[in-house]
């Protein structure tokens, strides 16, 4: 008796094909050419015109608009960037200034600390490479408030480099386009890095390119909330599209709170000491959130990290050094 006929198997999609050799083979040949050319045609046609994408922004402001756009949208960056590039062209010139003017000119954008870790970093420039930002991926990383995202940031849009950029954005794209998810986890895993590198392009011009074609993608078209597939130029090809847009299963996406929080008290009290010319008494600090634990607490909390110094008398101001 004959062994019956097997079916024959199912020729797997090209996008399907792509996720299972990006989480095999880390290298080798690039993956995802079938996605390289339509994303950054779409993005020469589409992209913004922001200026730290002009030519004359430079790595200093690229590295600028790095810090800033971190978990804050464009819109409230602008303005802040160019004053701030107005203000400070140069790492040197930041660098000159104390920690405190950093926080000051830093405004309403957020998360402050980010301020000082560029003060920081512009100071560690200064130092070391000659008052210009290194274009060494390594020595990015070694400066002062320089993770692996804005390393490699700089890297590819400052000098042209290939690395992968793992933004928020991106890391949307990639998981609707290859893998088939709604979205990514909520933070970044080996795995997505190693799918990121199995997507770069051979060629560092092409790399850096993609880079930023996928991120402004993730931006504009492949949102978080109401994605525009009909203008995706990638909607043929995406996993998650084909699947039938399956919900998201995984934990539950983390939401940003702001009211009430301790994040709003200390920006309360930063405001205080923004617009102070000099140093503020307890008394004045005291007056703008109602609950005295909740806004020692908070107070504590900018000391610690070093956004506010404490002096003799009960009084307060940004940081000097």
């Amino acid at each position: 008796m004959t062994a019956p006929t097997k079916p024959p198997r199912p020729t797997a999609s090209p996008t399907a094909s792509l996720a299972e050799a990006s989480s095999e083979a880390p290298s080798g040949p690039p993956l995802g050419e079938n996605l390289h050319s339509p994303v950054i045609d779409w993005f020469d046609e589409n992209a913004r015109d922001l200026p730290w994408r002009r030519p004359e922004a430079g790595a200093w402001g690229v590295m600028v608009s790095e810090f800033m756009l971190q978990q804050t949208p464009v819109s409230r960056v602008l303005p802040v960037y160019e004053q701030w590039l107005a203000r400070w062209p140069r790492p040197a010139d930041l660098a000159a200034e104390a920690p405190g003017e950093a926080v000051r000119a830093w405004g309403r954008l957020g998360y402050p600390r980010r301020a000082l870790r560029l003060h920081g970093a512009a100071v560690a420039i200064t130092e070391r490479h000659g008052g210009d930002v290194p274009a060494d991926h390594a020595q990015l990383l070694a400066l002062p408030g320089i993770g692996e995202y804005t390393a490699a940031a700089v890297a590819s849009f400052a000098y042209g480099q290939r690395h992968p950029v793992l933004d928020t954005n991106v890391r949307r794209v990639f998981a609707r386009a290859v893998t088939g998810v709604q979205y990514p986890p909520n933070a970044t895993t080996a795995a997505e890095r190693k799918l990121a590198r199995a997507l770069l392009p051979e060629d560092e011009p092409t790399a850096a390119r993609w880079a930023a074609a996928s991120m402004e993608l993730g931006a504009l078209v492949c949102t978080a909330k109401s994605e525009s597939c009909h203008r995706c130029p990638i909607a043929a090809q995406c996993a998650w599209r084909l699947a039938g847009k399956p919900e998201h299963d995984g934990p539950p996406r983390r939401g940003q709170t702001y009211a009430g929080t301790d994040r709003q008290v200390r920006g309360r009290l930063l405001a205080v000491l923004r617009e102070a010319h000099g140093p503020v008494p307890q008394a004045a600090l005291d007056r703008v959130w109602h609950e005295p634990v909740q806004r020692a607490r908070a107070l504590d909390g900018l000391v610690a990290d070093g956004l506010v110094e404490p002096l003799a008398g009960g009084m307060y101001r940004l940081p000097l050094t």
